[in-house]
């Protein structure tokens, strides 16, 4: 009998053992889930209408981008497949604070038309609120998907006031904007000094290039001659939730924005997705026009992130933190800006062989909390879905949580501000920005490549030159302080 207890006892010990390690692993959290999504139509016999025209056949819709704001979470669902009754959706959060919930057309049913292009979207993909109460969405304009696709509608900018849920702004992209094969479905914005100091950035993943937009000057031009915007031709073969396929002419497609830096520009991060590297540009590049042509030595090229390492959307946070999709992980990865852009400087903060195949959108909101989209992409389009399971899933997690214990939180660990001597660090305010190292390569004067930047808390100092940059190596007197896991890397450089 007390060999018995005493095995009981081993057991449950095993089990809480086993508990509190699925809780440590798993940050991110379930907030939303669908074995198919589901649409808020207006009454069931218009639902059932639906399903019978075929105007509504749940198999066929996939979400693949998403967005918070306020109680609002946005969902996206391109028409790829006949059936999708709404492209651009959301969720009311009081209403509905987790499950399985139906997707509300976004402003309303009849802006989801399909092929009226100048009243509504008849696809979008990943979408952007700004800090201005702006949601910033890209009508691709098309229906299908590659051989089976067509364009009723051109590719146009669409801008939402959030609190009116009006629409403010409708742009046509210029047909110097786009090519034959242009395929555009991700977006980054960048706003300055006001509101009207806005900037949009799209990506154009099958055209190889990058579309800016002016809020101000309501224009826009195109940067495509550059070869990192295209995809690396040794990075094309995936193996995602038990599908190998390829996507060998996968091009630029994940984009982050720096915060504001000293100079009053930003950093553009941005990767091709059959690739393992990330380029840096400078705004001040992006944003002027008359550098399309002559602008290409002030890319940068990074580091490649090691082996299976392809990635989709990225962000960053207002103090430097970069999050970015590993897919063939089925993780979400983060790196801390001002750290070297090196496989050892990057960190997981979460991994989930079932629920993370396929991270397909990542986002920060206002109150640094993180959202994180899967959607099992490769296997509804070159497999098939299992509608018994579920397919679908939005997580959710402060930032804080999920950088904790990881390289990318430098407050708690031998990478950050710590390291300094505080004679480095000047006697100032804490600026209402934070800032980050200028990109070498980006144009910066001698004087900006000389300083660096480093987080302490949310408060940003600037410091002098013997303090670490973010590509070139560490000052010796910094080599000589830390101590540190990785400290093998020191050895290499």
């Amino acid at each position: 009998m007390l060999a018995n207890l005493r095995l009981t006892l081993r057991n449950l010990a095993t089990l809480l053992c086993l508990i509190a390690h699925a809780q440590a692993t798993y940050k991110l959290q379930e907030r939303y889930s669908w074995t198919e999504l589901d649409f808020a139509f207006p009454n069931p016999g218009l639902k059932r209408q639906a399903l019978a025209s075929g105007d509504y056949i749940p198999q066929n819709a996939l979400p693949v981008g998403m967005e918070h704001w306020g109680n609002r979470l946005f969902v996206t669902v391109p028409r790829w497949r006949d059936g999708i009754p709404a492209t651009l959706t959301y969720i009311n959060m009081d209403h509905t604070p987790a499950g399985s919930p139906e997707l509300i057309p976004y402003p309303d049913w009849h802006s989801n038309t399909a092929g009226d292009c100048a009243n509504s979207i008849t696809t979008a993909y990943r979408i952007k609120a700004d800090e201005c109460g702006r949601l910033w969405v890209l009508d691709a304009g098309t229906l299908g998907l590659l051989n089976t696709t067509t364009y009723p509608c051109p590719y146009a900018v669409n801008v939402f006031d959030l609190r009116t849920n009006k629409r403010v702004r409708r742009y046509e992209l210029r047909p110097d904007d786009i090519n034959a094969n242009t395929f555009i479905v991700n977006i980054a914005v960048d706003i300055g000094k006001s509101c009207n100091d806005a900037f949009a950035y799209f990506t154009d993943e099958l055209g190889y290039g990058m579309i800016v937009y002016s809020w101000e000057q309501n224009k826009s031009w195109r940067f495509s001659g550059h070869s990192f915007f295209f995809p690396d031709p040794l990075r094309g073969d995936f193996n995602i939730g038990g599908v190998n396929y390829q996507w060998s002419n996968e091009g630029v497609f994940g984009m982050s924005l720096s915060p504001i830096r000293s100079d009053g520009y930003r950093t553009m991060f941005f990767s091709p997705l059959a690739s393992h590297r990330q380029f840096a540009v400078s705004t001040r590049i992006l944003r002027d026009k008359s550098r399309v042509e002559n602008s290409f030595h002030d890319f940068v090229a990074l580091d490649e992130r090691g082996p299976n390492s392809h990635t989709t959307a990225h962000v960053m946070s207002d103090d430097g933190i970069e999050l970015f999709n590993l897919i063939d992980q089925n993780a979400v990865g983060c790196w801390h800006s001002s750290m070297p852009y090196q496989p050892q400087f990057h960190g997981v903060v979460d991994r989930d062989d079932v629920g993370l195949i396929f991270p397909v959108d990542v986002k920060i909101d206002e109150n640094r909390d993180v959202w994180v989209l899967s959607d099992r992409m490769p296997i509804f389009l070159f497999s098939k879905l299992d509608y018994n399971d579920v397919n679908f899933r939005i997580y959710t997690a402060p930032l804080s949580t999920l950088i904790d214990n990881t390289v990318c939180d430098i407050r708690n660990n031998a990478y950050g501000p710590s390291l300094f001597r505080q004679a480095d660090v000047p006697n100032v305010a804490p600026s209402s920005r934070n800032y980050l190292t200028p990109v070498v390569g980006t144009g910066y004067s001698g004087t900006d490549l000389a300083k660096a930047y480093v987080f302490n808390n949310g408060m940003s100092y600037e410091i002098g030159s013997g303090g670490p940059h973010l590509f070139p190596r560490y000052s010796e007197n910094l080599k000589n302080t830390v101590t540190t896991r990785n400290s093998d890397w020191w050895a290499r450089h």
